[in-house]
C-alpha cells in the first residue's frame, strides 16, 4: 500500500463516490475519530454534495462516542476505542441518528504517539453500514506520519464505498 495519497487523488475519488451514491440513491453519513472529519470534508468539497452527504459525527473522545453515537460504555471499556466492536457500533449509531442510508466509521491511532504493542501507530478500524444490510468492518495498519495515516484512512473508507456502488464506465 502506497503511503502518499495526494489531494488530487482524494478529490477524484470523492467525485466518483459522490456520483456513485447519487446514481444509487444513497445518502452518506460519517462517524469519525482519527480522521477528525476528514472524510466528510473531502466529500463536501465536491459541488452538489448535499445530494449525497447527510453529515458527519466527529467523536474523538470515548464520551462523545457514547453521547452522540450510542457506543456502549462497556464496549469501550472492554474492547477500547480502536476496535471492531467500537467502530461497528459507531457505524450503526450514525445510521440510527441520521436520515442517511449508508455510513462509514473510523477509529484509529494516527500518531505520532498513542500506540502500543497490540495496537501500534497506524492501526485503524473502519466499518461501513447500510440500512437493512448489516455492517462490514476491517482493520488496517497504515504507515507514515499522522497526516499520511489520516489520508490513507480516508482513501480506504471511500474506496470501499465505491466498490459497493461502482460507476459504469463512460
Amino acid at each position: 500500500m502506497t503511503d502518499a495519497v495526494t489531494d488530487r487523488e482524494l478529490d477524484l475519488l470523492a467525485t466518483k463516490v459522490g456520483k456513485a451514491l447519487a446514481a444509487a440513491g444513497q445518502m452518506l453519513v460519517s462517524a469519525e475519530s482519527c480522521t477528525g472529519g476528514g472524510i466528510m470534508k473531502i466529500m463536501t468539497d465536491i459541488p452538489g454534495s448535499s445530494g449525497w452527504c447527510e453529515g458527519g459525527f466527529i467523536t474523538y473522545t470515548n464520551r462523545a462516542k457514547q453521547r452522540f453515537l450510542g457506543v456502549p460504555e462497556a464496549t469501550l471499556e472492554s474492547c477500547g476505542a480502536v476496535s471492531r466492536e467500537t467502530v461497528e457500533a459507531m457505524a450503526q449509531g450514525a445510521l440510527e441518528r441520521s436520515d442517511a442510508t449508508i455510513s462509514v466509521a473510523v477509529s484509529g491511532i494516527a500518531g505520532p504517539d498513542g500506540g502500543s504493542d497490540q495496537k501500534p501507530v497506524g492501526t485503524v478500524w473502519l466499518a461501513w453500514a447500510q440500512r437493512g444490510q448489516g455492517v462490514r468492518s476491517e482493520c488496517c495498519l497504515f504507515t507514515g506520519d499522522r497526516e499520511t495515516v489520516r489520508r490513507q484512512t480516508i482513501n480506504r473508507a471511500l474506496t470501499e464505498i465505491l466498490s459497493r456502488y461502482p460507476l459504469a464506465e463512460a
